[in-house]
């Protein structure tokens, strides 16, 4: 017979920390879909990981039960790739020369014939993975849970603990921020 959430949990704060361990294999593939979204490099996923099993360990006696887990786990998932962007955050400036070929030839195609350039979607995939790389967290955070994950603003508040209108407005501040950097590029790509 398996075990609810719930009363895993109570195990856990009874001192059964093996209760602990099923959690922790129940939920692993999500955390870990969750984190590759915000970093790139597989160590830094499992250093994201490792870091919300640490804290969801530490925190547990906090989960009061009014949501299911998984959505307490979600929102601290999140707030911690939140934190990891923060510390991470890459400053560095981004040239058209640093560009791929296939990136390059997609930004071409999307610039003469917008509705063709669907048929290289893997291409606009890298490229969108590249502005994202050069937005701030809180910007890189907002678009890749309303424009990825295609998350609800409701939704986006609650998992990272902002109000609905502070959701809305850095939605706005991260959209002018990957304007700022396609034109830059497509400067560099067209002047």
């Amino acid at each position: 017979m398996e075990s609810t959430d719930t009363e895993l949990i109570a195990a856990v704060l009874q001192g059964n920390t093996a209760s602990f361990e099923v959690l922790v294999g129940k939920y692993s593939p999500r955390v870990f879909a969750t984190a590759r979204r915000y970093a790139r490099r597989e160590s830094e996923v499992e250093d994201i990981v490792q870091e919300v099993w640490l804290k969801s360990f530490q925190k547990l006696k906090t989960f009061r039960g009014d949501a299911p887990f998984e959505h307490w786990l979600m929102r601290l998932t999140v707030r911690t790739c939140y934190d990891f962007l923060r510390g991470h955050q890459r400053n560095r400036e981004m040239s058209f020369s640093e560009i791929s070929e296939p990136e390059s030839d997609w930004l071409d195609r999307f610039v003469t014939e917008p509705e063709g350039a669907d048929h290289h979607a893997d291409a606009a995939r890298q490229l969108i993975q590249r502005v994202l790389d050069q937005l701030s967290p809180a910007a890189r955070l907002v678009i890749t849970l309303l424009e990825i994950e295609e998350r609800s603003v409701k939704e986006i508040a609650q998992l990272t603990g902002w109000s609905v209108p502070l959701v809305k407005v850095r939605a706005f501040r991260a959209r002018a921020e990957m304007k700022k950097w396609l034109a830059k590029l497509a400067r560099e790509k067209y002047l």
